[in-house]
């Protein structure tokens, strides 16, 4: 079987699956809980210095959902613990004691001013966490008293509060960073400058995921009023995949260790997050939607696939993926596809027929019988229609040969590397020459 063992920062874990600082990870019963079903470590939810956070005492989430019901997002408008601070570290120091193999980083946030952290670290170091991750990211509520997304927004912040923690603690320090922010790459760049011994991401992302038409108050709904909230699940996996991607290609924060976090719900979308360079996954949405073991088919399908590859294990495919993310400008220009249609697959729904001819190039003919096929010297292989088909392998995309015609521009599709920093259609690259 394929090795899942994970070391991250030093920090090492039975399987890279841990759970995020979220309310799964609230309190001794759960984390136990937690570690008995397999998970390979846990970042403890949000600590604090206020002794007055109060959370509210009606709905906390709001959902998006599939056709089918299945859950796609969640908004929760819940803040740190409300627990106290003794109460969590003494929990937090019973769990590692008993479970010594499995990873114990507790998320923090306090107030931005030094004394603050050098009160709060040293109580943390003494229940043997492995480590600490600074929340940064969470985008409500607590956000609104200077913390949380409100560092998180602010590089300079960042990199100020990460040298603090650095001088005070021996523990390793994972930066959290919010995705509400034009260019992730900053904030990691501020982390890294900071001394951050890697950064985690993403936290969730700022959203009001529906409003009720009856009460015309965002949901969920406290008393009539709504607030924003933090966005996470399947839906956000987009998004965390691009920002962990930026981060691992930048040439300034290339190398950081990275946590990988966002919609996570399969061993798929683990493997797909290691290969753009994460050392470790957090999941929080899938443990809520289907327990803690969740972790059970994650980790077996993990190493199955990694035994049918021939990854022995994490680091044989970590990063793996990083090299072959480019700008648009340096995309291949001179490769050729086109949409094909397997017809012993085909269901005769129509809906290729119907979303190329009304969206996109008319490129699908109708023939009698309800028969579907590609009209090449139309189509632009925009793949719209393999994304529509509810038929998985009914389309695919096909590669032209180099040396073949193209049936629609009357070009021989060239073996050669063409980008568009050079094509002849690119003011820039007349004006060179």
């Amino acid at each position: 079987m394929a090795d899942l063992r994970s070391d991250f920062l030093g920090i090492k874990s039975p399987n890279p699956f841990w759970l995020a600082s979220a309310p799964p990870t609230d309190k001794e019963y759960n984390v136990r809980r937690a570690f008995e079903a397999g998970w390979g470590g846990v970042v403890w939810k949000t600590l604090g210095l206020d002794p007055h956070i109060v959370n509210v005492n009606g709905p906390r989430y709001g959902a998006i959902w599939g056709a089918d019901r299945r859950l796609l997002g969640l908004n929760n408008i819940e803040l740190i613990t409300d627990r106290p601070l003794e109460v969590n570290l003494r929990e937090i120091r019973a769990v590692k004691r008993d479970w010594p193999d499995r990873a114990m980083v507790v998320s923090l946030m306090v107030p931005c001013d030094e004394e603050s952290w050098r009160g709060i670290l040293p109580l943390v170091e003494e229940t043997g966490a492995d480590g600490v991750e600074l929340n940064f990211g969470c985008p409500h509520g607590m956000s609104e008293r200077g913390m949380g997304s409100a560092v998180g927004q602010v590089p300079e912040y960042i990199e100020m509060v990460a040298r603090w923690c650095k001088a005070h603690t021996r523990m390793p320090v994972i930066v959290k960073l919010t995705p509400n922010i034009t260019d992730i790459r900053f904030p990691a760049r501020a982390a890294k400058a900071g001394g951050a011994d890697a950064v985690s991401l993403i936290n969730t992302v700022s959203s009001i995921t529906s409003v009720n038409l009856d009460t015309f108050s965002p949901e969920p709904s406290i008393d009539g009023k709504g607030s924003h909230g933090g966005y996470c699940g399947p839906a956000v996996k987009p998004i965390a995949l691009n920002m962990v991607a930026e981060i691992a290609r930048d040439a300034e924060t290339r190398g950081l260790p990275i946590s990988g976090i966002g919609g996570i719900t399969t061993w798929r979308d683990a493997a797909e997050f290691i290969a753009l360079g994460c050392g470790t996954v957090q999941v929080c949405t899938a443990a809520m939607t289907y327990g803690f073991k969740v972790v059970q088919e994650m980790a077996a399908g993990l190493a199955q696939w990694m035994d049918d590859a021939g990854h022995a294990d994490l680091a044989a495919f970590r990063g793996r993926a990083v090299p072959n993310v480019t700008d648009w400008q340096y995309l291949n220009l001179n490769y050729v596809a086109k949409a094909k249609i397997d017809q012993d697959l085909c269901i005769k729904c129509g809906r290729c027929f119907a979303a190329c001819e009304d969206t996109s190039h008319q490129a699908i003919a109708m023939k009698e019988g309800r028969v579907f096929e590609v009209k090449d010297e139309e189509c632009v292989a925009c793949n719209l229609c393999v994304n529509v088909c509810p038929v998985e392998g009914c389309i695919s995309m096909e590669a032209m040969a180099p040396g073949t015609t193209d049936p629609r521009t009357g070009r021989e599709v060239s073996p050669g590397y063409a980008n568009w920093t050079t094509h002849p259609n690119n003011p820039m690259a007349r004006a060179a020459e």
